[in-house]
């Protein structure tokens, strides 16, 4: 019979009390406690992974999973609680270290879209939501750019959730009206930097206006505009904010833009998405 062994660790799997486990070996990371507030805030038990411990002298030392675990004692007010541990009994110290830091060397990170699919087919009412408004105007969320299509999925997801349902859903309106739908409208940058409009102006910047006078520049233009001013979304919003005000007797105040910049909060506190926002469209 073939023998397998070597492809198999030599594990064992064990509950025990997290005051057991220790987790403050030099290698590892300082633990965040904005990481360990969010998971707790979403504690789901089905999310929970086995704490990979090596066993060195009789004690428990953590190398995978001290995020986990005091996510667990916010939960739960007591480190007392067990937690499954998946043990390792013949490592020395700098296997342990050795492990930690190539952990997440082959190990692919999921997509935005990716994520945002298996919420659909989870049900999720969030991404139902977002899914339903993209295509009420004719667009669909894509994996890649094409006319129509918005890969900007963690923008899709960061808007709803930090200004909510009819800012993204008028963000979507004024980029339909303005472009129809031309891939570079479409961006991630393009969409913040019109919410940053739509938050710092409310109803006293006009979606007819908008639309007449930003439209006379092509997205790819904005782009280029926006790149001679500021990075990120901050400098479309500043791009689109200079069409919409030429020759208005009552131009919108650049002051309420930067006042509405001083009270952005930035994306990593509102997505568990991850996506490259800092330049997304293309001059060529």
């Amino acid at each position: 019979m073939e023998d397998f062994s070597r492809f198999i660790p030599k594990v064992q799997f064990e509950q025990i009390p997290i005051k057991n486990l220790v987790s403050n070996q030099e290698y590892q990371r300082n633990l965040s406690e904005m990481h360990i507030r969010r998971m707790a805030e979403n504690f789901d038990l089905f999310q929970i992974n086995p704490v990979k411990v090596s066993r060195r002298d009789g004690i428990n030392y953590v190398f995978n999973g001290q995020h986990t675990i005091e996510s667990i004692v916010s939960v739960s007010g007591s480190r007392d609680t067990p937690v499954w541990c998946m043990i390792y009994d013949e490592l020395d110290y700098m296997q342990e270290a050795d492990i930690f830091a190539n952990q997440q060397k082959y190990v692919r990170p999921l997509l935005p879209y990716e994520i945002f699919m298996a919420n659909i087919e989870a049900g999720n009412d969030e991404q139902l939501i977002i899914k339903s408004l993209v295509e009420s105007y004719g667009l669909v969320i894509t994996s890649s750019k094409m006319p129509g299509g918005i890969c900007a999925v963690a923008t899709l997801v960061y808007i709803f959730r930090r200004h909510g349902f009819h800012v993204l859903d008028r963000t979507l309106r004024l980029c339909v009206g303005t472009w129809e739908g031309d891939d570079n409208s479409l961006t991630a940058n393009m969409l913040k930097g019109i919410t940053r409009l739509v938050v710092a102006f409310g109803d006293n910047m006009k979606d007819d206006i908008f639309k007449d006078k930003v439209g006379i520049y092509s997205s790819r233009d904005i782009g280029r505009t926006a790149k001679e001013r500021k990075a990120g979304s901050i400098g479309y919003a500043e791009a689109m904010l200079i069409a919409y005000n030429k020759k208005m007797k009552s131009a919108l105040k650049w002051s309420k833009l930067y006042m509405s910049e001083a009270n952005h909060t930035e994306e990593s506190e509102y997505s568990d998405y991850s996506e490259d926002d800092t330049d997304d469209s293309s001059d060529n």
